[in-house]
């Protein structure tokens, strides 16, 4: 993919693993070529035992993701084309949801519609005193799909998602903050370090039991019968059996800090 369409950046610092929006001339909207290569990115840091950890961020001082790119829209997203680009959509949404590991999103300027919707994937998402939200689906005309609605209402809940979604506005960091969009707010000059921080210690802990708790979380919204009850138990048994249980009981016992291996 040629940097003047964009690309999408694998990066690894320790047990951080970092999946970079890299368009920072288009405020790293996303073409089709970063929708198409977000599965492979985000499958590369799942499997990656060494990364404990996932960040979301986008290259440069503008944004973190201004949208999808909408110069492709008239080629890309027309007519029965429309239907194929919401399919490759949904296919990189779901690549980001589906790691089995911790996501964040390190948020700075504009995090606008596509942006928005790809922040949603993320576990926990952080914020920059300078973002600036809205997902403006109404003032294009364009018919937004039912999983990013689902996923502004899992979140935020119904009044806002609709207030945001029926007036298509922008709104600040801390309009955010007050909704449950984001987790906390910084200024931007320590947004960086303040997430690695976060990131870091997530990372000291339990591998096995993050891991557990993010296929609980994600079945927790499901009807009893929908839910995948053997692979959560199943999930919950593994850890008790790991050496990392050991390890931590015996780490709190002798007042010392755990070194979890993930097995």
């Amino acid at each position: 993919m040629s940097e003047s369409a964009g690309r999408i950046r694998v990066e690894r610092e320790g047990p951080i693993g970092w999946l970079v929006f890299d368009h920072p001339q288009r405020r790293n909207a996303i073409s089709a070529g970063m929708w198409n290569a977000m599965p492979a990115a985000a499958s590369e840091l799942d499997d990656d035992d060494s990364v404990r950890v996932v960040v979301l961020r986008g290259e440069g001082e503008e944004a973190f993701v201004s949208g999808a790119d909408i110069s492709e829209f008239g080629k890309n997203r027309v007519g029965d084309k429309a239907a194929d680009y919401d399919v490759q959509n949904a296919l990189a949404f779901g690549s980001i949801a589906k790691i089995r590991k911790p996501v964040l999103a390190m948020i700075h300027g504009f995090c606008i519609g596509g942006g928005c919707a790809i922040s949603l994937t993320a576990d926990m998402r952080y914020a920059s005193d300078d973002a600036m939200f809205g997902i403006p689906a109404a003032r294009l005309g364009l018919g937004y799909s039912a999983g990013g609605i689902e996923a502004l209402v899992n979140t935020v809940g119904l009044p806002a998602a609709k207030e945001l979604f029926f007036t298509g506005r922008r709104f600040d960091a801390q309009e955010a903050l007050r909704m449950g969009l984001v987790n906390a707010v910084f200024n931007k000059a320590e947004l960086e370090a303040s997430v690695r921080k976060i990131a870091e210690g997530i990372a000291d802990n339990a591998p096995l039991t993050l891991r557990s708790a993010k296929k609980i979380f994600g079945q927790v919204h499901l009807e009893s019968a929908q839910q995948d009850h053997a692979g959560m138990g199943d999930s919950i048994q593994a850890c008790f059996e790991s050496d990392d249980y050991k390890e931590g009981v015996r780490a709190f016992l002798e007042k010392r800090r755990p070194d979890f291996k993930g097995r």
